[in-house]
C-alpha cells in the first residue's frame, strides 16, 4: 500500500473522478459516501452491519466525542478504532460546524471558541491546536481544522473577516501537526459564505498550506438548492486536482450526483440515518414514506433493486407495522437500507465513471427523484 496521503485520479468522465485516497486504515475508493457516526456510531447498526455493506469509512465528530465520552478516554482503549471495534478509516470533523449550530452558547475570538456543553452546560474552549489534539487522541485517520461555519444570513463584511481568521486557524492547525508527524491527514476547509470572490481567497490562501486534502465547507446552511450547485460548480475546478476534494455535509442523491459531475470525490451527510429515523426510504424509484397507509398490506420489498439485508427479507408492511409500533428494529432496519442506497449509489457512481456513462447514470436518478 502506498503511503498515506497519496491520492490518485484514475479515470475521468467529464470532470467527474474515479480516484483512491490512501489512509492508514486502507484505501479508500472515490467518489465515496461516509456514514456519520457523530458518537462514535452510526445509529443503530453495528460495525459488522457496515463491513456487511462494504462501507469504506465513517466519520466521527470531535466536539461530541471531547463531551461524551471524552478523547482522553478514546485515547486509553486505542483511539475511536479500538473504542468501537472498527478497523476501517474514519474521519473527524473539527467542531466547526457545532460552534456554528450553538450560536446562542458561544463566543469566539482569535484564539479559538468558548461554549458551554449542550450536555451540562459546563463551558470549554476550542483552540486550532486543541482541536487537532483531541483529533489525534481520537486517532481518526483525517482530521479537519478548526474553522468558523458562516451561515447564510451573513453580510459580506462578517464573512470576509471570518475566512481570514478561519486562514489564520488553518495555519496553526497544520504548524501544530505538521507533515510528517504521523500518519493523520489534514484537511483545510474552504468559507467564504455564498461570494465567489471569497471563496476564492479562501481557496488560494488555504493552497499555499500543505494540507492532503480540501473541503468545501458553509452550504446546506439555509441557501436555495441552485445557488448551492452553482457555488460548488464554481469552486471544485479550482480545488488542486492532485488533492481530494470533500463537499461538507451535503446530502441528498441528487446533491450527491451534482458534487460528483462538478469533480467532487467525498460526501457525508446525516440524511439517510435521520430520514430512516423518520420513515423515509431511498429507493431507486424515488423517496418513499413507509408510515402511509397505502404501505399496510404491501407484501412488496422497499426497492425491488436493492439487495440489502432489509430488502431481501423484508416488506413494506412489515416495516410500516414496525414503524407504527415503534419497535427498535424499525429503525435498525430502515437504516441499514437507506445507508445500504447511498453507499450503492457511490458504487454505481464509481463504475459509470469507469465506463463513461456517469451523464446517463445521472439523469436515471434526476428523473426518478423529480428534478
Amino acid at each position: 500500500m502506498n503511503k498515506p496521503g497519496t491520492f490518485t485520479v484514475h479515470k475521468k468522465d467529464g470532470s467527474a473522478r474515479r480516484g483512491t485516497l490512501v489512509t492508514a486504515h486502507g484505501e479508500i475508493p472515490t467518489p465515496i459516501f461516509m456514514p456519520v457516526g457523530t458518537q462514535g456510531t452510526v445509529k443503530s447498526l453495528s460495525p459488522g452491519d457496515l463491513v456487511e455493506m462494504d462501507a469504506k469509512i465513517i466519520l466521527g465528530n470531535t466536539y461530541h466525542l471531547y463531551l461524551r465520552p471524552g478523547d482522553d478516554l478514546l485515547a486509553r482503549h486505542g483511539g475511536l478504532h479500538g473504542f468501537s471495534s472498527w478497523d476501517r478509516p474514519i474521519l473527524t470533523d473539527s467542531g466547526g460546524f457545532q460552534v456554528f449550530s450553538l450560536e446562542g452558547i458561544r463566543k469566539l475570538s482569535e484564539k479559538g471558541v468558548e461554549f458551554r456543553s449542550y450536555l451540562d452546560g459546563s463551558k470549554h474552549f476550542f483552540s486550532p491546536e486543541k482541536v487537532i489534539d483531541i483529533q489525534k487522541n481520537i486517532g481518526s485517520d483525517i482530521m479537519m481544522v478548526l474553522d468558523e461555519c458562516v451561515g447564510f444570513k451573513h453580510d459580506r463584511a462578517y464573512t470576509e473577516k471570518s475566512l481570514e481568521m478561519t486562514t489564520r486557524w488553518a495555519k496553526r492547525c497544520r504548524d501544530h501537526y505538521p507533515v510528517g508527524s504521523g500518519d493523520q491527514l489534514m484537511f483545510g476547509i474552504i468559507q467564504g459564505g455564498f461570494h465567489k470572490d471569497l471563496r476564492e481567497r479562501s481557496l488560494e490562501q488555504l493552497r499555499d498550506i500543505p494540507f492532503e486534502g480540501f473541503a468545501i465547507g458553509g452550504l446546506s446552511v439555509g441557501e436555495p438548492i441552485p445557488m448551492m450547485y452553482d457555488l460548488v460548480h464554481h469552486l471544485a475546478p479550482l480545488m488542486p486536482q492532485d488533492k481530494p476534494r470533500y463537499l461538507m455535509g451535503v446530502g441528498t442523491p441528487l446533491d450527491l450526483l451534482e458534487g460528483v459531475s462538478a469533480g467532487v470525490d467525498m460526501f457525508d451527510c446525516v440524511l439517510p440515518t435521520r430520514n430512516a429515523r423518520n420513515g423515509t426510504l431511498f429507493t431507486s424509484q424515488g423517496k418513499i414514506n413507509i408510515k402511509k397507509a397505502t404501505h399496510r398490506e404491501d407484501d412488496s420489498p422497499v426497492d425491488p433493486e436493492c439487495t440489502c439485508y432489509t430488502c431481501r427479507n423484508f416488506s413494506r408492511a412489515y416495516l410500516r407495522h414496525l414503524y407504527h409500533a415503534r419497535e427498535l428494529l424499525s429503525y435498525r432496519l430502515n437504516t441499514y437500507h437507506n445507508v445500504h442506497f447511498y453507499l450503492n449509489l457511490m458504487r454505481e457512481v464509481r463504475e459509470s465513471i469507469e465506463n463513461g456513462t456517469f451523464k446517463q447514470l445521472k439523469a436515471r436518478y434526476e428523473a426518478a427523484y423529480g428534478k
